[in-house]
């Protein structure tokens, strides 16, 4: 089962992007074979800056490769690093109705947000399709409102089939319906627009400031306080064991605090929560080498797929004559799964080799196109402990 996700590179992110929709990203992981892209050509309808669009790209990577992005769980890369989704998106437009597009809401609620009317915004739904149909996406994770556009991909899709044949996957999508509303200093939805955000990776001074600026109501030391209708509280869930907040319950009910105490600690609970993060974070931000080779590797013919089950290998997406790639092959924490093979998979003897059974363990495959249909493939085994 293949999952496909795109990331806004937005800059500065908080800790309301993290529990809503990254830790479930990275959660993904685990779940199939995730794909994961930075979504550079969907930010042009809302960056035009060159330098800032960059530096937007590359602190995304750095985020989520910090956050638990695992390039040997998943395949992670810019979207404008590989062209043919924008061949796939011209060619995608021509089995797109114009009322198709008109009915998106997307780009109706933009407009009158006043973002300026552009065909890059009113085709946005055409780009996110080649984004999903390019890879043979199975899921599709979206929020309540981006449900149509993946209804918008399925349609193109089915014209498409119509005209050429059963070539592209339709992809279903998935909504969460636990998607945490995390709230803001202000106890509405936690939201860079709202001005209400706590950073993730803001200073400490600055995330302090954030956090004691957090709006309660005016009891005294001396008084009781109401932990069920407190923002700080509600904050606090998302850090705190069951245990932890059964003693804060306490505190709450209990005179002689106030609501800086209890605001200093959740402060604390947000910095050990994000230490880890904060360190690989700053690894990443020191080493940008790093970080674009993880991305080429993405975007490269090079994909990792990890066995959670007895499964089936199909061909590299739009298989050429020349090209060339490579598969790592983990097992998961139980091991000896096997895989199959389809689509034009050629081995030398005419057998395919035996996988590693190792829980954990990890085996290479290296493949050639003689053509469009053949695919000749060789198979390097257990290389974590060659």
């Amino acid at each position: 089962m293949r999952i496909l996700s795109g990331i806004q590179p937005s800059g500065t992110i908080h800790i309301g992007n993290y529990f809503g929709m990254i830790k479930k990203m990275v959660e993904a992981q685990n779940d199939g074979e995730l794909f994961a892209f930075i979504a550079s050509y969907h930010a042009l309808t809302s960056v035009k800056d060159k330098e800032i669009l960059e530096k937007n790209i590359f602190e995304a990577a750095v985020n989520f490769l910090a956050l638990g992005m695992d390039p040997e769980k998943s395949t992670f890369w810019v979207q404008s690093d590989v062209k043919e989704v924008l061949e796939l998106y011209w060619i995608l437009s021509n089995h797109t109705s114009m009322g198709l597009l008109e009915r998106a809401h997307s780009y109706k609620d933009k407009t009158a947000r006043g973002i300026q009317a552009n065909h890059g915004l009113f085709s946005y739904p055409v780009l996110m399709a080649a984004d999903i149909l390019l890879y043979d996406s199975n899921i599709v994770p979206v929020g309540k409102d981006q449900i149509q556009h993946v209804e918008i991909t399925r349609d193109i899709a089915t014209s498409f089939n119509h005209t050429y044949g059963d070539i592209l996957v339709l992809p279903e999508s998935k909504v969460d319906e636990e998607v945490a509303t995390v709230p803001g200093t202000d106890g509405a939805k936690m939201s860079k627009s709202y001005g209400n955000t706590i950073d993730m990776f803001g200073s400490k001074k600055g995330v302090k400031k954030q956090v004691m600026g957090i709006v309660t109501d005016s009891k005294e030391l001396d008084e009781a306080k109401d932990y069920t209708t407190c923002n700080v509280y509600k904050l606090c869930e998302l850090f705190m064991s069951e245990d932890e907040l059964k003693q804060l319950q306490q505190r709450y009910a209990t005179p002689g605090e106030g609501y800086g105490h209890f605001k200093l600690s959740l402060l604390e609970k947000i910095n050990e929560h994000f230490e880890p993060y904060t360190k690989r974070r700053e690894h990443l931000l020191n080493n940008p080498k790093e970080v674009k080779e993880i991305l080429d590797f993405g975007a490269s013919n090079n994909h990792v797929v990890t066995l959670q089950g007895n499964s089936t290998l199909g061909a590299p997406t739009s298989p050429s004559g020349g090209q060339a790639g490579a598969v790592t092959i983990n097992q998961d924490g139980t091991g000896s799964r096997t895989l199959a093979y389809s689509g034009g998979w050629s081995f030398a003897g005419g057998t395919a080799p035996t996988l590693t059974t190792t829980a954990s363990g990890s085996d290479l495959l290296i493949y050639y196109c003689s053509s469009s249909s053949v695919i000749n493939a060789s198979t390097i085994l257990d290389v974590q402990s060659a």
